[in-house]
């Protein structure tokens, strides 16, 4: 966990300035696919949208599902430790309980974004600061509480290979681990689908996309590190047979409490916490693919786009905040059916998410070298480097998502996201052949300049 978290961040860090430097040079709430549009020239631009708009909304969506989901389970869990944990005939929540928790939440959602974007723009503000004074308290008080603390040899050099998944490879384990990470430091390009509401873009959506990186990286650091100070039995925090039910942050927080006054509700305190922090950041996510179902629906890329591109009248898309609500609802309905094929989903979230973060730096560093305008941000002579050591990552997370994650390898284990990909890509391109080449020009906003 530690030493995975700098390591995705240097890159992911990378990622995020080839991306700004794009954002600074074409802001618009389009983002990615506009700026895949206008880098690949004129022969290209149609399709290179086209790919690059379908990935990030649906990377968007599967990530909202992933997001506001994780929601659900942990509301669960929160009422099975406060009815007395696993242990003390607590109530287990079955799946189709999780599944309407879901379906209420992205309700909730779906009201909250169809208010003007003055009170979403103050909830999202209201959210920054929850999250940052949540981690801070949590990331002092859950080590501080606990009575049995982690040795700092045993938090910086300890590293657990006990598992029942049958891998012993400590590498492998290690790059595994990378997937943490490196699906906690995504959705930074939400700042770029606001730029059209946002002062001073070009300056303003780089700066945005930077500093969310930045600060995710340094605040994260420190969550990782106060939690991880307050693990000493890893085998018992992953155990189905404890309070929690095996999920582990619940079980330390639940823990340290139960251990120091005898009883855990102040653990189940700060799982409201993060759980409260989890509701914010679902709700950024509905503003977010709303804004991107907005764009590209405007330029005709979305089946009934007339619909989606409509605005009530305080400028809202509200149409498209409920086709997203619902669209991340029928995405989760893949749980009842198979946890494993729900995995491969949140998988995807990342990997096609990625992918459409590196279309449009792969066109600025090859087909758009020579013609490349750089705005008021950018990286000069590096921007070609760092624009292609960004390509690389995203190519090597891809490949690191779709390994197997247990063996031996059967229906139940195996990882189903590179088929769960490729059916996506199939799709995608099939759909353009057969008919979007014919129509779909890419963005309309290319008339107007």
């Amino acid at each position: 966990m530690q030493y995975g978290w700098f390591i995705a961040s240097g890159f992911t860090m990378l990622v995020a300035l080839s991306m700004a430097e794009i954002c600074s040079s074409y802001p618009t709430s389009g983002g990615l696919y506009y700026w895949s549009a206008k880098l690949a020239g004129p022969t290209w631009a149609p399709f290179a949208s086209w790919i690059t708009g379908w990935f990030n909304i649906i990377g968007q969506w599967a990530g909202s599902t992933s997001v506001n989901f994780s929601l659900a389970q942990l509301i669960q869990v929160i009422i099975l430790l406060s009815t007395g944990g696993k242990n003390g005939g607590g109530y287990e929540a079955s799946k189709y309980v999780v599944i309407a928790f879901h379906g209420g939440i992205l309700f909730l959602l779906g009201i909250i974004n169809s208010l003007p974007i003055s009170v979403i723009s103050f909830l999202g503000q209201l959210g920054a600061i929850w999250n940052a004074l949540g981690v801070f308290l949590l990331m002092i008080l859950i080590p501080s509480v606990a009575t049995e603390r982690a040795s700092v040899k045993f938090v910086f050099t300890h590293f657990n290979d006990k598992n029942d998944n049958g891998i012993n490879s400590r590498p492998y384990i290690f790059l595994l681990g990378l997937l943490m990470s490196q699906y906690t430091l995504s959705g930074y390009d939400a700042s770029a689908h606001l730029t059209e509401e946002t002062k001073g873009a070009d300056r303003n959506g780089p700066k945005g996309i930077i500093s969310s990186v930045g600060i995710s990286i340094i605040v994260g650091w420190g969550y990782i590190l106060g939690i991880a100070f307050a693990v000493t039995d890893i085998p018992y925090l992953l155990s189905e047979s404890n309070d929690a039910g095996g999920y582990a942050i619940a079980e330390i927080f639940y823990l340290a409490f139960k251990r120091r006054y005898g009883n855990g509700i102040g653990g189940i305190i700060c799982l409201m916490i993060v759980a409260v922090s989890i509701f914010f950041c679902g709700m950024t996510l509905v503003t977010s693919n709303s804004r991107m179902a907005y764009a590209f629906s405007r330029d005709g890329a979305m089946p009934l786009s007339s619909l989606w591109h409509k605005v009530n009248k305080q400028e809202v898309p509200i149409y498209a905040v409920w086709l997203s609500v619902f669209i991340s609802f029928c995405m989760a309905l893949t749980s009842l059916g198979s946890i494993v094929a729900f995995e491969a989903m949140v998988s995807i979230a990342v990997i096609v998410l990625y992918i459409a973060y590196a279309l449009p730096i792969i066109f600025r560093v090859t087909l758009a070298q020579k013609h490349f305008v750089p705005g008021p941000f950018n990286l000069g002579r590096y921007g070609i480097i760092i624009g292609w050591v960004s390509v690389l990552w995203v190519v090597f997370i891809s490949i690191l998502f779709s390994l197997p994650v247990s063996y031996p390898i059967t229906i139940q284990t195996l990882n189903y996201t590179p088929v769960a990909l490729g059916c996506l890509i199939i799709l995608v391109v099939s759909y353009w052949i057969l008919s979007a080449r014919h129509w779909f020009k890419g963005p309309i906003t290319n008339v107007k300049h």
